[in-house]
Protein backbone atom coordinates (compact mmCIF):
# COMPACT_ATOMS: atom_id res chain seq x y z
CA UNK A 1 0.00 0.00 0.00
CA UNK A 2 1.11 3.55 -1.13
CA UNK A 3 2.34 6.25 1.68
CA UNK A 4 -0.79 8.44 -0.08
CA UNK A 5 -3.25 5.30 0.28
CA UNK A 6 -2.15 4.68 4.49
CA UNK A 7 -2.23 8.54 4.98
CA UNK A 8 -5.93 8.42 3.66
CA UNK A 9 -6.62 5.38 5.50
CA UNK A 10 -5.72 6.96 8.65
CA UNK A 11 -7.43 9.68 8.14
CA UNK A 12 -10.55 8.64 8.09
CA UNK A 13 -12.72 8.09 11.29
CA UNK A 14 -11.70 4.99 13.23
CA UNK A 15 -15.28 3.31 13.11
CA UNK A 16 -14.70 3.47 9.59
CA UNK A 17 -11.27 1.96 9.57
CA UNK A 18 -12.64 -0.67 11.13
CA UNK A 19 -15.94 -1.21 8.70
CA UNK A 20 -13.64 -1.23 5.85
CA UNK A 21 -11.51 -3.66 6.77
CA UNK A 22 -14.37 -5.83 8.19
CA UNK A 23 -15.75 -5.59 4.21
CA UNK A 24 -12.71 -5.99 2.80
CA UNK A 25 -12.44 -9.34 5.26
CA UNK A 26 -16.24 -10.50 3.74
CA UNK A 27 -15.27 -10.07 0.30
CA UNK A 28 -12.35 -12.53 0.25
CA UNK A 29 -13.74 -15.74 -0.87
CA UNK A 30 -11.13 -17.69 1.96
CA UNK A 31 -13.26 -16.02 4.24
CA UNK A 32 -16.40 -17.09 3.17
CA UNK A 33 -15.40 -20.43 2.91
CA UNK A 34 -14.36 -20.64 6.42
CA UNK A 35 -17.71 -18.64 7.50
CA UNK A 36 -19.83 -21.38 5.85
CA UNK A 37 -18.14 -24.48 7.81
CA UNK A 38 -17.33 -22.57 11.28
CA UNK A 39 -20.36 -23.43 14.01
CA UNK A 40 -20.93 -20.05 15.17
CA UNK A 41 -21.27 -17.90 11.34
CA UNK A 42 -22.24 -20.94 9.11
CA UNK A 43 -25.90 -19.90 9.57
CA UNK A 44 -25.49 -16.39 8.86
CA UNK A 45 -23.38 -17.65 5.78
CA UNK A 46 -25.62 -19.66 4.41
CA UNK A 47 -28.39 -17.47 4.72
CA UNK A 48 -26.61 -14.70 3.36
CA UNK A 49 -25.73 -16.72 0.30
CA UNK A 50 -29.43 -17.83 -0.38
CA UNK A 51 -30.38 -14.21 -0.37
CA UNK A 52 -27.64 -13.39 -2.94
CA UNK A 53 -29.05 -16.26 -5.15
CA UNK A 54 -32.41 -14.77 -4.81
CA UNK A 55 -30.86 -11.47 -6.01
CA UNK A 56 -29.29 -13.24 -9.15
CA UNK A 57 -31.98 -15.79 -10.26
CA UNK A 58 -34.51 -13.46 -9.34
CA UNK A 59 -35.52 -12.70 -13.14
CA UNK A 60 -35.83 -16.37 -13.90
CA UNK A 61 -38.50 -16.37 -11.15
CA UNK A 62 -40.45 -13.69 -12.75
CA UNK A 63 -40.05 -15.03 -16.20
CA UNK A 64 -41.39 -17.82 -14.50
CA UNK A 65 -44.79 -16.33 -12.71
CA UNK A 66 -45.46 -14.84 -16.05
CA UNK A 67 -45.24 -18.31 -17.84
CA UNK A 68 -47.55 -19.28 -14.86
CA UNK A 69 -49.91 -16.70 -15.30
CA UNK A 70 -50.27 -16.40 -18.51
CA UNK A 71 -50.93 -20.84 -19.37
CA UNK A 72 -53.46 -19.97 -16.60
CA UNK A 73 -52.55 -22.65 -14.31
CA UNK A 74 -53.46 -21.57 -10.54
CA UNK A 75 -56.94 -21.00 -12.58
CA UNK A 76 -56.83 -24.59 -13.63
CA UNK A 77 -55.29 -25.98 -10.67
CA UNK A 78 -58.61 -24.18 -8.63
CA UNK A 79 -60.92 -26.77 -9.78
CA UNK A 80 -58.71 -29.49 -7.74
CA UNK A 81 -55.11 -31.64 -8.48
CA UNK A 82 -54.29 -32.17 -11.67
CA UNK A 83 -51.52 -34.39 -13.36
CA UNK A 84 -48.59 -33.04 -15.24
CA UNK A 85 -49.72 -34.39 -18.59
CA UNK A 86 -52.85 -32.50 -18.86
CA UNK A 87 -51.94 -29.72 -18.15
CA UNK A 88 -49.09 -29.65 -20.61
CA UNK A 89 -51.53 -30.97 -23.28
CA UNK A 90 -53.57 -28.09 -22.55
CA UNK A 91 -51.03 -25.74 -22.72
CA UNK A 92 -49.31 -26.83 -26.13
CA UNK A 93 -46.32 -27.85 -25.02
CA UNK A 94 -44.49 -31.20 -23.63
CA UNK A 95 -45.14 -33.33 -20.57
CA UNK A 96 -41.30 -32.94 -19.57
CA UNK A 97 -41.69 -28.56 -19.81
CA UNK A 98 -44.72 -28.57 -18.12
CA UNK A 99 -43.03 -30.84 -15.48
CA UNK A 100 -40.26 -28.25 -14.87
CA UNK A 101 -42.48 -25.52 -15.12
CA UNK A 102 -44.88 -26.78 -12.13
CA UNK A 103 -41.46 -27.62 -10.12
CA UNK A 104 -40.54 -23.88 -10.56
CA UNK A 105 -44.17 -22.83 -9.24
CA UNK A 106 -43.62 -25.33 -6.29
CA UNK A 107 -39.82 -24.00 -5.69
CA UNK A 108 -42.06 -20.90 -5.73
CA UNK A 109 -44.76 -21.89 -2.81
CA UNK A 110 -47.60 -20.96 -5.75
CA UNK A 111 -48.43 -24.50 -5.87
CA UNK A 112 -47.70 -27.77 -3.97
CA UNK A 113 -46.89 -31.21 -4.90
CA UNK A 114 -48.76 -33.81 -3.56
CA UNK A 115 -48.01 -37.93 -2.62
CA UNK A 116 -49.72 -39.23 -5.70
CA UNK A 117 -47.95 -37.13 -8.19
CA UNK A 118 -50.44 -34.23 -9.37
CA UNK A 119 -50.00 -30.34 -7.96
CA UNK A 120 -52.22 -28.62 -6.13
CA UNK A 121 -52.67 -24.79 -5.97
CA UNK A 122 -50.88 -23.43 -2.57
CA UNK A 123 -51.79 -21.20 -0.28
CA UNK A 124 -49.71 -18.57 -1.69
CA UNK A 125 -50.93 -19.02 -5.03
CA UNK A 126 -54.83 -18.96 -3.82
CA UNK A 127 -53.94 -15.61 -2.42
CA UNK A 128 -52.37 -14.02 -5.60
CA UNK A 129 -55.60 -14.57 -7.38
CA UNK A 130 -57.71 -13.22 -4.62
CA UNK A 131 -55.58 -9.90 -5.66
CA UNK A 132 -57.63 -7.95 -8.09
CA UNK A 133 -55.56 -6.65 -11.17
CA UNK A 134 -52.02 -8.46 -9.73
CA UNK A 135 -52.33 -10.84 -12.84
CA UNK A 136 -52.75 -8.34 -15.34
CA UNK A 137 -50.11 -6.28 -14.08
CA UNK A 138 -47.67 -9.15 -14.17
CA UNK A 139 -48.91 -9.65 -18.42
CA UNK A 140 -48.17 -6.35 -18.24
CA UNK A 141 -45.12 -6.77 -17.42
CA UNK A 142 -43.56 -7.68 -20.73
CA UNK A 143 -42.78 -3.81 -21.69
CA UNK A 144 -41.22 -3.34 -18.67
CA UNK A 145 -39.00 -6.25 -19.12
CA UNK A 146 -38.32 -4.68 -22.35
CA UNK A 147 -37.23 -1.20 -20.81
CA UNK A 148 -35.02 -3.25 -18.42
CA UNK A 149 -33.48 -4.89 -21.02
CA UNK A 150 -29.84 -2.78 -20.43
CA UNK A 151 -30.85 -1.13 -17.08
CA UNK A 152 -27.47 0.80 -17.63
CA UNK A 153 -28.80 2.55 -20.74
CA UNK A 154 -32.22 3.17 -18.79
CA UNK A 155 -30.72 4.72 -15.81
CA UNK A 156 -28.10 6.86 -18.33
CA UNK A 157 -31.42 8.25 -20.58
CA UNK A 158 -30.62 6.08 -23.44
CA UNK A 159 -33.63 4.42 -23.78
CA UNK A 160 -37.31 5.05 -25.45
CA UNK A 161 -39.09 3.16 -23.11
CA UNK A 162 -42.42 1.22 -24.07
CA UNK A 163 -43.89 2.21 -20.64
CA UNK A 164 -43.71 5.48 -21.64
CA UNK A 165 -45.76 5.09 -24.84
CA UNK A 166 -48.29 2.92 -23.07
CA UNK A 167 -49.07 5.90 -20.02
CA UNK A 168 -49.95 8.65 -22.64
CA UNK A 169 -52.03 10.63 -20.33
CA UNK A 170 -48.54 11.05 -17.95
CA UNK A 171 -48.07 13.33 -21.19
CA UNK A 172 -50.95 15.31 -21.34
CA UNK A 173 -52.19 13.61 -24.32
CA UNK A 174 -56.14 14.49 -25.23
CA UNK A 175 -58.00 13.35 -27.61
CA UNK A 176 -56.05 11.88 -30.37
CA UNK A 177 -55.22 9.22 -27.96
CA UNK A 178 -56.42 5.71 -29.32
CA UNK A 179 -59.72 4.28 -27.42
CA UNK A 180 -58.01 0.75 -27.12
CA UNK A 181 -54.96 2.44 -25.14
CA UNK A 182 -57.58 4.72 -23.10
CA UNK A 183 -59.41 1.45 -21.93
CA UNK A 184 -56.26 -0.51 -21.28
CA UNK A 185 -55.15 2.46 -19.01
CA UNK A 186 -58.34 2.81 -17.02
CA UNK A 187 -58.07 -1.12 -16.38
CA UNK A 188 -55.23 -1.13 -15.36
CA UNK A 189 -55.44 1.71 -13.28
CA UNK A 190 -59.14 0.50 -11.70
CA UNK A 191 -58.13 -3.01 -11.23
CA UNK A 192 -55.32 -1.66 -9.05
CA UNK A 193 -57.30 0.85 -6.91
CA UNK A 194 -59.72 -1.54 -4.76
CA UNK A 195 -56.38 -2.24 -2.43
CA UNK A 196 -54.87 1.10 -2.78
CA UNK A 197 -58.21 2.46 -1.88
CA UNK A 198 -58.47 -0.19 0.98
CA UNK A 199 -55.12 0.94 2.73
CA UNK A 200 -55.88 4.50 2.38
CA UNK A 201 -59.04 4.69 4.07
CA UNK A 202 -57.47 2.16 6.78
CA UNK A 203 -54.77 5.14 7.64
CA UNK A 204 -56.74 8.30 6.72
CA UNK A 205 -59.95 9.50 8.63
CA UNK A 206 -62.76 11.47 6.33
CA UNK A 207 -65.53 11.88 8.70
CA UNK A 208 -65.25 15.31 9.07
CA UNK A 209 -64.94 16.17 5.64
CA UNK A 210 -68.33 17.38 3.33
CA UNK A 211 -66.95 17.16 -0.42
CA UNK A 212 -64.22 15.27 -1.39
CA UNK A 213 -62.66 15.95 -4.97
CA UNK A 214 -60.30 13.22 -6.47
CA UNK A 215 -58.31 15.15 -8.61
CA UNK A 216 -56.89 12.44 -11.54
CA UNK A 217 -59.29 9.94 -10.48
CA UNK A 218 -59.66 8.48 -14.00
CA UNK A 219 -62.58 5.53 -13.72
CA UNK A 220 -63.98 6.43 -10.08
CA UNK A 221 -62.71 2.82 -8.50
CA UNK A 222 -61.20 4.93 -4.99
CA UNK A 223 -64.50 7.48 -5.05
CA UNK A 224 -66.49 4.35 -4.64
CA UNK A 225 -64.74 3.06 -2.12
CA UNK A 226 -65.16 6.57 -0.72
CA UNK A 227 -69.08 6.55 -0.90
CA UNK A 228 -69.33 3.20 0.11
CA UNK A 229 -67.49 3.55 3.62
CA UNK A 230 -68.97 7.70 3.19
CA UNK A 231 -72.76 7.45 2.46
CA UNK A 232 -73.57 11.54 2.94
CA UNK A 233 -69.64 12.53 1.93
CA UNK A 234 -69.91 14.98 -1.56
CA UNK A 235 -68.21 13.29 -4.31
CA UNK A 236 -66.49 14.92 -7.11
CA UNK A 237 -64.01 13.30 -9.89
CA UNK A 238 -61.39 15.20 -12.27
CA UNK A 239 -59.33 13.88 -15.13
CA UNK A 240 -59.30 14.47 -18.70
CA UNK A 241 -62.05 13.41 -20.35
CA UNK A 242 -61.15 10.83 -22.26
CA UNK A 243 -61.01 8.89 -18.48
CA UNK A 244 -63.81 9.92 -17.03
CA UNK A 245 -66.68 8.27 -18.94
CA UNK A 246 -65.73 5.00 -16.73
CA UNK A 247 -66.38 6.61 -13.43
CA UNK A 248 -70.12 7.60 -14.57
CA UNK A 249 -70.90 3.90 -15.50
CA UNK A 250 -69.15 2.51 -12.40
CA UNK A 251 -70.67 4.71 -10.33
CA UNK A 252 -74.52 3.32 -12.04
CA UNK A 253 -73.67 0.28 -11.93
CA UNK A 254 -73.06 0.60 -7.73
CA UNK A 255 -76.17 2.27 -7.50
CA UNK A 256 -74.35 5.57 -6.34
CA UNK A 257 -75.11 7.55 -9.93
CA UNK A 258 -76.40 10.36 -8.50
CA UNK A 259 -73.71 11.09 -5.72
CA UNK A 260 -70.68 11.58 -8.56
CA UNK A 261 -69.94 15.16 -10.38
CA UNK A 262 -67.83 14.78 -12.96
CA UNK A 263 -65.44 17.55 -13.96
CA UNK A 264 -63.33 16.77 -17.35
CA UNK A 265 -60.15 18.85 -17.62
CA UNK A 266 -56.13 18.75 -17.50
CA UNK A 267 -55.25 19.74 -14.02
CA UNK A 268 -52.11 21.17 -16.52
CA UNK A 269 -53.83 23.67 -17.87
CA UNK A 270 -57.69 24.01 -16.70
CA UNK A 271 -58.88 25.26 -13.06
CA UNK A 272 -59.81 22.69 -10.61
CA UNK A 273 -63.32 22.69 -9.97
CA UNK A 274 -64.40 24.80 -6.54
CA UNK A 275 -66.48 22.85 -4.18
CA UNK A 276 -64.84 20.46 -2.11
CA UNK A 277 -63.12 20.76 1.45
CA UNK A 278 -60.82 18.19 0.96
CA UNK A 279 -58.73 16.92 -2.20
CA UNK A 280 -57.28 13.64 -2.79
CA UNK A 281 -54.51 12.89 -5.07
CA UNK A 282 -54.29 8.76 -5.73
CA UNK A 283 -51.02 7.42 -7.63
CA UNK A 284 -50.91 10.84 -9.26
CA UNK A 285 -47.58 12.47 -8.11
CA UNK A 286 -45.23 9.93 -8.86
CA UNK A 287 -46.37 10.29 -12.39
CA UNK A 288 -44.32 13.56 -12.55
CA UNK A 289 -41.74 15.49 -12.42
CA UNK A 290 -41.45 17.99 -9.15
CA UNK A 291 -41.57 21.08 -11.68
CA UNK A 292 -45.81 19.36 -12.48
CA UNK A 293 -45.83 18.21 -8.80
CA UNK A 294 -45.32 21.98 -7.82
CA UNK A 295 -47.89 23.29 -10.18
CA UNK A 296 -49.82 20.70 -9.13
CA UNK A 297 -49.78 21.38 -5.05
CA UNK A 298 -50.02 25.27 -5.78
CA UNK A 299 -53.09 24.93 -7.75
CA UNK A 300 -54.91 22.78 -5.20
CA UNK A 301 -54.06 24.89 -2.50
CA UNK A 302 -55.61 27.95 -4.14
CA UNK A 303 -58.48 26.02 -4.50
CA UNK A 304 -59.06 24.49 -1.07
CA UNK A 305 -60.50 26.65 1.57
CA UNK A 306 -59.02 28.04 5.01
CA UNK A 307 -58.66 24.48 6.87
CA UNK A 308 -59.50 22.27 3.65
CA UNK A 309 -57.36 18.84 3.66
CA UNK A 310 -55.16 17.09 1.13
CA UNK A 311 -54.44 13.27 0.83
CA UNK A 312 -51.70 12.33 -1.21
CA UNK A 313 -51.35 8.25 -1.55
CA UNK A 314 -49.04 6.77 -3.66
CA UNK A 315 -46.54 4.24 -3.25
CA UNK A 316 -43.28 5.63 -1.69
CA UNK A 317 -39.72 5.49 -1.17
CA UNK A 318 -38.57 4.52 1.71
CA UNK A 319 -35.66 7.38 1.99
CA UNK A 320 -33.53 7.27 4.67
CA UNK A 321 -34.55 3.97 5.18
CA UNK A 322 -35.00 2.45 1.26
CA UNK A 323 -37.20 -0.30 1.23
CA UNK A 324 -37.90 -2.60 -1.74
CA UNK A 325 -41.52 -1.88 -3.27
CA UNK A 326 -40.22 1.98 -3.27
CA UNK A 327 -37.02 2.33 -3.51
CA UNK A 328 -36.50 -0.73 -5.84
CA UNK A 329 -39.79 -1.51 -8.24
CA UNK A 330 -41.50 1.80 -8.22
CA UNK A 331 -38.72 4.00 -9.02
CA UNK A 332 -37.13 1.64 -11.71
CA UNK A 333 -40.95 1.53 -13.22
CA UNK A 334 -41.78 5.41 -13.02
CA UNK A 335 -37.71 5.61 -14.20
CA UNK A 336 -38.84 3.60 -17.68
CA UNK A 337 -42.23 6.07 -17.57
CA UNK A 338 -39.56 8.70 -17.86
CA UNK A 339 -41.41 11.98 -16.40
CA UNK A 340 -41.91 10.89 -12.52
CA UNK A 341 -40.08 9.39 -9.39
CA UNK A 342 -40.81 7.24 -6.49
CA UNK A 343 -40.34 9.62 -3.81
CA UNK A 344 -40.42 9.39 -0.05
CA UNK A 345 -42.68 10.68 2.36
CA UNK A 346 -40.32 13.76 3.40
CA UNK A 347 -39.64 14.83 0.19
CA UNK A 348 -43.80 14.56 -0.46
CA UNK A 349 -43.75 16.90 2.85
CA UNK A 350 -41.04 19.05 1.38
CA UNK A 351 -43.01 19.88 -1.74
CA UNK A 352 -46.07 20.18 0.49
CA UNK A 353 -44.79 22.48 2.66
CA UNK A 354 -43.15 24.97 0.16
CA UNK A 355 -46.61 25.34 -1.59
CA UNK A 356 -48.27 26.46 1.82
CA UNK A 357 -49.74 23.51 3.77
CA UNK A 358 -49.17 22.69 7.13
CA UNK A 359 -49.57 19.65 9.38
CA UNK A 360 -47.91 17.48 7.34
CA UNK A 361 -48.37 14.02 8.64
CA UNK A 362 -47.30 10.49 7.19
CA UNK A 363 -49.15 7.61 9.18
CA UNK A 364 -47.85 4.45 8.96
CA UNK A 365 -48.33 2.47 6.00
CA UNK A 366 -49.52 -1.06 6.26
CA UNK A 367 -48.70 -2.01 3.15
CA UNK A 368 -46.04 0.27 1.65
CA UNK A 369 -45.99 -2.35 -1.32
CA UNK A 370 -49.63 -0.94 -2.36
CA UNK A 371 -49.73 2.57 -0.72
CA UNK A 372 -48.42 4.92 1.38
CA UNK A 373 -49.90 8.27 2.60
CA UNK A 374 -49.03 12.01 3.13
CA UNK A 375 -51.84 14.38 4.69
CA UNK A 376 -51.89 17.65 5.36
CA UNK A 377 -53.96 21.55 5.90
CA UNK A 378 -54.60 24.79 4.19
CA UNK A 379 -53.74 27.04 7.47
CA UNK A 380 -56.87 28.85 8.34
Amino acid sequence: MSDAATGQDMARPKGLRLTGWFHRLIAKPSFQTWASRFPLTRGVARREGAQLFDLVSGFVQSQVLMAVVELRLLHRLMDGPRAAAGLAHEAGMTSERMEILLQAATALGLIRRRRDGRFAIARKGAAMLGVPGLEAMILHHRAFYRDLEDPVALLRGEVDTELANFWPYVFGARGAVDPAVTQTYSDLMADSQGLVAQDTLRMVELSGVSRLLDVGGGSGAFLLAVAQAYPKLGLMLFDLPDVVPTARSRFEAAGQGGRLAIHGGSFRSDSLPDGADAISLIRVLYDHSDDTVRGLLSKIYDTLPAGGRLIVSEPMSGGKVPEPAGDVYFAFYTMAMRTGKARSAEEIGRLCRDSGFVGIKAPTAHRPYVTSVVTCVKPS
